[in-house]
Order: C-alpha cells, then sequence, then structure tokens
C-alpha cells in the first residue's frame, strides 16, 4: 500500500483541500488551523483524530513544537490564506491589511521545509501580492506554477475564477539532477506562459461590477450586474459584458428590502453560506492532487 503524505493544512475552512487529497489518495492531514470556531467544528467532526489550531501567527512563533514533526520530502502544506487584503470586493490594502497573513505562512515553509506548497486565492491576487508569494517562494528554493482555475472547469454551476499556486521543493537541485531539472522546467515554464494579469502590472484592480457587496459598501448608483438595462450588449460569455457600460439606477436599494429566503429556517445559516464562501473547491484540489502523486511516482 502506497505512504500518504503527511498534509499541514493552514488556513483550512471547512476541509477542501484535505477532502480534494483524501479523494486523489494522495495525504493525510496532520494539523489544521482556522480562526473561525464554526469551521473547526466542522473540521473536528470529519476528522475528529487531527489537532486543529486557531493561529497561523502562533504557529509561525514556534513550529518546531506547535507544528507536528514530519519528513519533510513526505509533506505537503496548503493554505488558502486570506483574500480580503486583495480581493475586488474589499479596499485592497495588500500587505497593510491586518488580514495579510502570508508573511507567517512563508516562515513556517522556512522553518518546515514541506516537499509541495498548494495555495488557493482571489483573482485580484495577481495585481496585488503574487510577486512578493512567488518570489518568497522562489527564495526559499521552491519551483512554482499559477494558474486561473475556474470553478466551472469541474463542472461546478458557477465561474469563481481563483489563482492556484503549486510549487515543489527543489532547494537541493545541486544534488539532485532530477529536481533541478525539475526546477529548471518550472522556471522555463513559467517564462514562457501566456500573461493572464491585468495590463497595468502591481496597480489594485478597480472594484467590478461582477461581485456581491456586504452592508451596501458596493459603488452605490449603479444597476447591479444582471439587470434588464446591463444586459445590453451581453456577449454570452459566462453573462459578461463585451463593454463596461453600467447606468444609474433609479432606484438602488438603500437598504435590503425583506425578501423571502429559500434558505429559511435551516440552523447555522449564516455560518454555513459563510463557510461555503470562503471554501475552495476540493474537485480542483483533487485534480492538483492526482498530478502531484504522479509527479512523486506514488
Amino acid at each position: 500500500m502506497t505512504e500518504l503524505m503527511h498534509h499541514i493544512d493552514l488556513c483550512s475552512g471547512i476541509g477542501g483541500f484535505s477532502l480534494g487529497f483524501q479523494q486523489a489518495g494522495l495525504s493525510k492531514p496532520v494539523l489544521f488551523c482556522d480562526t473561525d470556531a464554526w469551521c473547526r467544528k466542522v473540521l473536528a467532526k470529519h476528522w475528529p483524530d487531527v489537532p486543529i489550531s486557531e493561529d497561523v501567527k502562533e504557529l509561525a512563533n514556534d513550529p518546531e513544537r506547535l507544528v507536528p514533526a514530519t519528513d519533510p520530502r513526505n509533506t505537503i502544506l496548503t493554505a488558502g490564506y486570506p483574500c480580503q487584503p486583495f480581493s475586488v470586493a474589499g479596499k485592497q490594502r495588500g500587505t497593510e491589511d491586518d488580514r495579510h497573513i502570508w508573511p507567517y505562512i512563508s516562515q513556517i515553509i522556512s522553518r518546515k521545509r514541506p516537499a509541495w506548497c498548494v495555495f488557493e486565492n482571489v483573482y485580484g491576487h495577481i495585481a496585488l501580492g503574487l510577486d512578493q508569494v512567488l518570489a518568497d517562494l522562489e527564495a526559499q528554493g521552491y519551483a512554482t506554477r499559477t494558474f486561473i482555475v475556474p470553478a466551472c472547469g469541474v463542472n461546478a454551476p458557477h465561474r469563481r475564477d481563483r489563482v492556484w499556486i503549486i510549487a515543489r521543493n527543489v532547494g537541493n537541485a545541486a544534488h539532485n539532477g532530477r529536481d533541478g531539472r525539475a526546477a529548471q522546467a518550472g522556471r522555463e515554464g513559467q517564462a514562457h506562459q501566456p500573461q493572464q494579469q491585468p495590463s497595468v502590472r502591481g496597480e489594485p484592480i478597480r472594484p467590478s461590477e461582477d461581485v456581491a457587496y456586504t452592508d451596501n459598501e458596493g459603488p452605490q448608483g449603479w444597476l447591479p450586474r444582471g439587470s434588464d438595462t446591463e444586459r445590453q450588449g451581453v456577449d454570452g460569455h459566462f453573462g459578461r459584458s463585451s463593454t463596461a457600460h453600467r447606468q444609474p439606477a433609479k432606484d438602488w436599494w438603500a437598504v435590503e428590502p425583506p425578501v423571502g429566503r429559500v434558505a429559511h429556517g435551516i440552523p447555522r445559516r449564516v455560518d454555513r453560506l459563510k463557510g461555503l464562501g470562503n471554501a475552495i473547491v476540493p474537485q480542483i484540489a483533487q485534480r492538483i492532487g492526482e498530478t502531484i502523486k504522479k509527479a512523486e511516482g506514488l
């Protein structure tokens, strides 16, 4: 029987990475970490024997004591780290956002040296913060590749574009010809990969009409995406308009009216919606896990 890799699952949410990797037969979780109490309850229900931490910053301060000791060559680390610093639905404060925890994750990586790392974040990360993440990983000896994978790519009924980062530890390339070739192939592939980011690199993406704004914080005075007026000029590609036309709204709600909910009466409805909204798509993680298995010869 093939030995499963050890999986350090940071910013775990409701366990999408662990579920996908288990379905791929790649790994078993040895540590979860999430700040949300309801998510921790979900993790404890489905993986009762796996320890759960509450704070990535605390782990980064003492990873030798707080992160389980595993063979780095047989360890994978994942994180769907907070998207709010980069999301077009937020203020895009980047590194100035209190929720920007990538430096702490990078610190854990530098101390634990996992063979593989996989990360997921929002599309806005491309123009804000992604360069630093890739630079940090390369400085630690990781060959990286990035992909834009929509949820509809695995037959989910919505688009949900997300940035996926896959990193392989090739820090000992000088002593391992196979890893050295992998690192070189990764660098060359990335150099020739078509640019999928906005044309002005490094500039925050402006808030999009395609996102839903909470607490009425969106750009007021415009018709929401999908209205009859806005539908003029739709090119049929995932419902996106071929132009950026938006018309002033005559009846924009100051406060959302008391519309009936189809999920009315379901217990912990808000927690469930938040957990699903922040979750990764486990079917994508499964495909990535299957690819890593092939790369490892498992």
